[in-house]
């Protein structure tokens, strides 16, 4: 291909130039023009907010800067609506006479036929496209039951994961070397949604700063992973969420790190590393879920009886999860710790997941939408997947009746009451161990508010709920 036929490689959540299987391969064939596509309408609709786009954004601009380096032109171009990206992109390869275009697949419904229009576009047109394997090990439909049928239950996926991986799955590849600079001028970064200062400095963007880390989790955290990932007041997780939603770093790149610290075992070796290369085959179980089940992707529950469940419509209640004020102190402490940082505590986020679903018999649509709207790391796959499974409508291979109580959750897990300090200053002076659920006395001079409900009449009446559900079903 001659340098006046650049490859076309299209970014979408796959921000980096080490082992980015489309980018890789793109170069193989002679130049390339990076582009990405902001479709702002699209992102809204998906409930997107402004620290996940923020965030986005930012490492779009960080790309550009390493695609830059390698004298590879990143043009950005907003569109609007996914249904707008094959005509962009034709005029984009006609625009600079390009003959082929390379991106890596994504599994969400939506996602996935964006992707399959562009297909068709580009074949209509006698333009070359290669769709590429990148964001999974298996591609879904690769890891079936025994029947046939796509995994609804996570351990029995991650055995048949661990059975057929293989090495050439975990191979990573190389960034593209130096090409020889074409006329075509990278785009000016796009305008990009402020967002507190707070936020942008505790998640840097790109894939430098995901790499590093990596690096810290892995010589700092992760042998102590499985039992201090648990305990929202220390630093126990690795925080690679955000960085991995968006491709800042691949998931090869963290099983290879983390085989290398594990004697390059995948299967067995230190319980902190097992754990934590567990969390990353969750993140690909629900991809999985996405394509084989796309029901989910159109607001639906996983399981389908489910649909019928009587919610409430108590909008003063839902008020009061979003804003902190339940009082239930671990339950508001990570709600405030969501909406002023754009993060919350992987187990805090079952916490007040199943506290809103089960505590307030509220559907588990507003709070997966509530997430969505103020999570940095917002992935559609893991934000509905950890929602229906706290809320007993997804792949929980566990019976609909386990409820967690936030008291005894708050006194397992934050002993102290550390995190609720930090969170809710309107305790701090409380004794440590009073702050899981202070008494009305102790309480009435904070202004901290009393319990929405108590956990005994909470969980009785989601069973009830529940019960009258299976009995129709």
């Amino acid at each position: 291909m001659s340098l006046h036929n650049p490859t076309l490689m299209w970014f979408r959540s796959d921000l980096r130039v080490n082992d980015n299987t489309a980018l890789h391969r793109a170069a193989r064939n002679g130049p390339v023009v990076g582009v990405f596509l902001g479709c702002r309408e699209q992102w809204k609709q998906h409930g997107h907010g402004a620290n996940k786009i923020n965030f986005w954004l930012r490492g779009v601009a960080d790309l550009g800067e390493s695609l830059a380096r390698l004298d590879i032109p990143l043009l950005y171009r907003d569109v609007g609506h996914f249904s707008e990206v094959p005509e962009a992109l034709i005029g984009l390869a006609r625009e600079l006479g390009a003959e082929a275009l390379h991106f890596n697949r994504e599994y969400p419904l939506n996602e996935w036929q964006r992707d399959e229009a562009v297909i068709e576009r580009f074949k209509q047109v006698d333009l070359r496209v290669h769709a590429h394997r990148d964001a999974v090990a298996f591609t879904p439909g690769e890891l079936l039951t025994g029947k046939g049928d796509f995994y609804s239950v996570f351990t029995p996926f991650s055995r048949a994961w661990h059975r057929q991986i293989e090495p050439s799955r975990l191979e990573l590849l190389d960034a593209p070397k130096r090409q020889q600079a074409l006329e075509v001028s990278s785009d000016p970064s796009p305008e990009i949604p402020t967002v507190p200062s707070c936020i942008e400095q505790q998640w840097p963007a790109g894939e430098t700063h995901a790499a590093n880390r990596l690096s810290r989790f892995l010589e700092q955290r992760a042998r102590h992973y499985a039992e201090a990932r648990d305990y929202p007041a220390q630093p126990g997780t690795s925080e690679l969420s955000p960085y991995l939603s968006l491709g800042m770093i691949s998931w090869r790149q963290c099983l290879q790190a983390a085989m290398s610290a594990n004697q390059g075992s995948l299967g067995e070796g230190d319980a902190g590393l097992m754990a934590w290369i567990n969390e990353l085959i969750w993140r690909e179980f629900y991809q999985h879920v996405c394509w084989g089940f796309p029901r989910v992707c159109r607001g639906h529950a996983f399981q389908q009886h489910t649909e019928t469940l009587a919610w409430r419509d108590a909008p003063n209640d839902l008020a009061a999860w979003r804003e902190g004020r339940t009082g239930y102190p671990i339950v508001d402490a990570a709600m405030r710790q969501l909406t002023n940082t754009g993060w919350m505590h992987n187990r805090l986020r079952m916490v007040v997941a199943m506290f809103l679903s089960k505590h307030l018999l509220i559907d588990w649509r507003e709070g997966e939408a509530f997430f969505m709207q103020h999570l940095i790391d917002g992935d559609f796959a893991s934000n509905n997947g950890g929602w229906q499974w706290a809320a007993s409508t997804g792949t929980d291979a566990a019976p609909w009746f386990r409820i967690f109580n936030p008291t005894t959750q708050s006194q397992r897990f934050d002993a102290d009451g550390n995190f609720i300090a930090e969170w809710l200053p309107e305790l701090a002076d409380l004794p440590p161990r009073m702050r899981h659920a202070p008494a009305t006395d102790l309480v009435s001079d904070t202004g901290y508010p009393a319990p929405l409900i108590e956990h005994k009449v909470a969980r009785q009446r989601a069973l009830d709920a529940f019960k009258s559900l299976t009995k129709g079903s």
